[in-house]
């Protein structure tokens, strides 16, 4: 598991990653903009040899900006290259609406609950 903090940081982000049945589960608490979003992409750039299976987690967080989105879309477009998915677990309301908006829901599937998005 690998943890990743942005403390000096206005808004407070925390990145937490671990594998699941072979899937990458990314956790993330926080708000994510264009001052966290950095923390995001770096958990979600995957070392070679790396299933290309992605959950991000989303329970935890508060806010998501037009950074956010595009880290998601950036890492969807890389995974899908590599015959892999992402897909979205668990996302507040406040969250889901911003997804909803941009359209990133027809895009990568989104999941209710982190379970279901791992196929249990």
């Amino acid at each position: 598991m690998v943890d990743i903090q942005q403390a000096e940081q206005p808004a407070w982000l925390s990145v937490r990653t671990e594998k699941i049945d072979g899937i990458l589960v990314v956790t993330v608490a926080g708000e994510i903009d264009h001052e966290t979003g950095g923390s995001l992409r770096e958990a979600l750039d995957l070392p070679d040899g790396v299933a290309p299976r992605v959950v991000v987690d989303l329970r935890h967080v508060t806010f998501m900006d037009s950074s956010g989105i595009n880290v998601l879309i950036a890492v969807h477009h890389t995974l899908a290259e590599a015959d892999g998915w992402l897909r979205l677990a668990g996302a507040a309301p406040s969250v889901l609406r911003t997804i909803q908006l941009v359209g990133i829901d027809a895009l990568i599937d989104c999941y209710p609950t982190l379970p279901q998005a791992l196929g249990h």
